[in-house]
């Protein structure tokens, strides 16, 4: 809790990149005022050629107080669109930063469960398909062992007790974000969350699992791609090896 009783949450920044999700955005946004009418909507556009950008656009003109666009240039990955928008929320004052897919596979319904938990204490809430409670929707079999193997293999090259790493919904305190060294952050993909919480770990801050609810999207195609798989595989092996080298040194990151 904030002095004098505040909770962090009552300026808290939803996060929402877009990369061609012009039929899903609308939806994404009006679910998230509809579940909490306090937070602000930040939709990150990587140049969409479908017109994400500018239905976002309309979006904020029709409710410019809670829904701000932020364009880039190019698709430069999601971990890329999270950074931008971390520095544009941290720059204007607010107290929680959220993650959130546009495709609807992270349920702005239980969004509550992830900001309770900051408000209780956490400096990271990440919303858990893999603790009690949390389940999935609609996922191919293919995905499903994908998705567990990953976390498997996080967990152990990484030595963290954390079920569901690489999760996508998320809610950090801005003191996390202000400490970890985002400029050297580089993952792309899905390697950004393992990153991130990785980094948070770290910097002794204190991590939170909350069950949700995962939905394949119904609409859209998904961005996952092989070289995501790839950058992963390695990247997450070299942190292991780093931090293992570092604890036996005695060194503190």
């Amino acid at each position: 809790m904030m002095p004098g009783g505040d909770r962090p949450s009552q300026r808290t920044l939803v996060i929402i990149p877009t990369y061609n999700e012009r039929d899903n955005l609308p939806l994404i946004v009006g679910r998230v005022h509809a579940a909490r009418p306090d937070v602000h909507v930040l939709v990150v556009d990587d140049g969409s050629p479908d017109g994400t950008g500018e239905l976002a656009d309309e979006l904020s003109l029709a409710d410019p107080d809670r829904v701000h666009v932020m364009h880039r240039t190019a698709k430069a990955g999601l971990g890329a669109a999270y950074l931008a928008g971390f520095a544009w929320g941290l720059g204007r004052a607010y107290s929680v930063l959220v993650e959130m897919d546009a495709d609807g596979s992270h349920a702005p319904e239980e969004l509550h469960r992830l900001l309770d938990a900051v408000d209780a204490g956490a400096d990271l809430a990440i919303g858990s398909r893999y603790v009690d409670g949390g389940t999935v929707r609609n996922w191919p079999r293919r995905r499903m062992v994908l998705s567990r193997t990953a976390n498997g293999y996080s967990r152990l090259s990484l030595g963290v007790d954390v079920n569901d790493i690489t999760a996508g919904y998320r809610a950090y305190r801005r003191e996390v974000l202000e400490k970890i060294d985002l400029a050297a952050v580089d993952s792309k993909g899905y390697c950004f969350q393992v990153d991130l919480t990785w980094r948070t770990i770290s910097a002794g801050f204190v991590v939170k699992e909350v069950p949700i609810t995962f939905t394949e999207r119904e609409l859209g195609k998904s961005k996952m791609s092989g070289s995501n798989i790839r950058e992963a595989i390695f990247k997450i092996a070299e942190w292991g090896i780093r931090g293992r080298l570092d604890r036996a040194r005695g060194v503190v990151r």
